[in-house]
């Protein structure tokens, strides 16, 4: 009776934190560790309950010879369990970069692009009470603000997948203690005493302020709290956004007036919100660099930050694509151009798209006309034979081609509420 009150207790906590409706497919992702599994057993019994098919994938980063058996054990598990399991394998750290940024940045893409694959719209994740209060942590140590602070969210949409982190009320130890009382085994990951690694560190640093009453459950809240604050501000962001700021043919045209006028917090999230939506990169920018882009707007002064440049106009500040950032970026007519851009057009044996350049702009002695600074042209996508344009239907050549946003290029003002 007491294991069937602490499982009922658990997907009930569990359940509230999925959609209203589950996914009639819905992938949950198991590295094998006791978080994982935990979540692999205890959503096979809400989809059963619910009717919902549930897939179970690995992703193995290639960086311990231990991982491979990691996964089999995993299928050997969900197998168990009736669930079908694969294994997605990353190519493995070149050296560059920071190593665990890098393997989450290819795990959260080998997800996303295999849940598409499969038509899966969702993809469980098990992150914890203690992950998101280490995470609160980390970040205190950078001084974030609101929404560093709000950490982990219980639910992210990326790449048209929606992933879910359903267990960030629940404990690690609350979990370890149903699989053993179900007498189920886990992997313990041998990184996760390697104290080379900020997270590490934050563990312990946690299991110390345990005197003062700050435990994981404590700061996993307060992150919930501060979530709910985001959103509020996010709201104002957006809605000050309609305000000071408008589209113009995928860059952003600022009023530094209107600009000026709107508290710090809600002008850095109109900044941050400008870049993300025009690079497309996952995390913002660095604190140092929005400061003095930031400084850049107000004071009418180019700039550059995160793949954009800052292009001063009179009264407005447009930010756009940087250039350096697409130089050489090049696919073939009808695919997508810079995750943002589709060009279709007449059938043209060997037509490419690629950024127009300078070489392209001395090809439309009429470019002024358009009111687009030079640097904002230069970045946009044309069609190019060869050495011949073919068209730059952003700068005024359309020549029979139309550019269009690519599906899951959200509007601008709406992007705000998601960062």
């Amino acid at each position: 009776m007491f294991l069937s009150r602490q499982v009922d207790s658990l997907r009930s906590e569990l359940r509230a934190r999925l959609p209203e409706m589950l996914p009639g497919r819905l992938g949950v992702a198991v590295s094998g560790g006791g978080d994982s599994v935990a979540l692999m057993h205890l959503l096979q019994g809400i989809a059963q309950r619910e009717s919902a098919r549930l897939f179970v994938i690995t992703v193995d980063h290639g960086l311990r010879s231990e991982a491979a058996h990691e996964a089999k054990v995993v299928a050997e598990q969900a197998a168990q369990l009736g669930l079908s399991h694969e294994t997605l394998r990353w190519g493995g750290w070149d050296g560059a970069g920071n190593l665990q940024d890098r393997a989450r940045q290819a795990r959260y893409s080998l997800l996303t692009d295999w849940a598409r694959g499969k038509d899966i719209s969702a993809v469980a994740l098990g992150h914890t009470a203690d992950d998101q209060a280490e995470t609160v942590l980390m970040r205190l140590g950078r001084a974030a603000g609101v929404t560093g602070l709000a950490a982990m969210p219980f639910q992210r949409h990326r790449g048209g997948i929606e992933l879910l982190r359903p267990m960030l009320g629940i404990t690690r130890q609350r979990l370890r203690d149903y699989l053993t009382e179900i007498g189920v085994g886990w992997i313990e990951d041998p990184s996760n005493q390697d104290n080379r690694f900020d997270r590490i560190k934050a563990r312990e640093a946690l299991s110390n302020l345990e005197v003062l009453g700050i435990m994981p459950e404590t700061l996993s809240r307060v992150a919930e709290n501060l979530a709910q604050a985001r959103e509020a501000l996010a709201l104002f962001a957006q809605e000050s956004a309609r305000k000071v700021a408008r589209v113009e043919a995928g860059d952003i045209l600022v009023d530094r007036v209107g600009f000026a006028a709107l508290p710090d917090e809600i002008r850095r999230r109109i900044l941050v919100g400008a870049v993300l939506w025009i690079a497309g990169r996952g995390y913002p920018p660095r604190q140092t660099a929005i400061d003095q882009a930031e400084e850049a707007l107000l004071h009418g002064r180019a700039g550059a930050i995160g793949g954009c440049l800052l292009i001063p106009q009179g009264h407005n500040m447009w930010i756009c694509r940087e250039f350096k950032a697409v130089e050489g970026l090049t696919v073939a007519a009808g695919a997508q151009w810079d995750g943002r851009w589709i060009l279709t057009g007449p059938a043209t044996a060997g037509a490419r798209i690629s950024a127009l350049g300078e070489s392209g702009l001395q090809c439309l002695p009429d470019w002024r006309a358009i009111g687009r600074p030079r640097l904002a042209l230069k970045s946009s996508p044309a069609v190019w034979q060869g050495d011949a344009l073919l068209a730059a239907p952003l700068a005024g050549y359309a020549n029979g081609w139309r550019a269009e946003p690519a599906p899951e290029w959200t509007e601008f003002h709406t992007s705000i509420l998601s960062h």
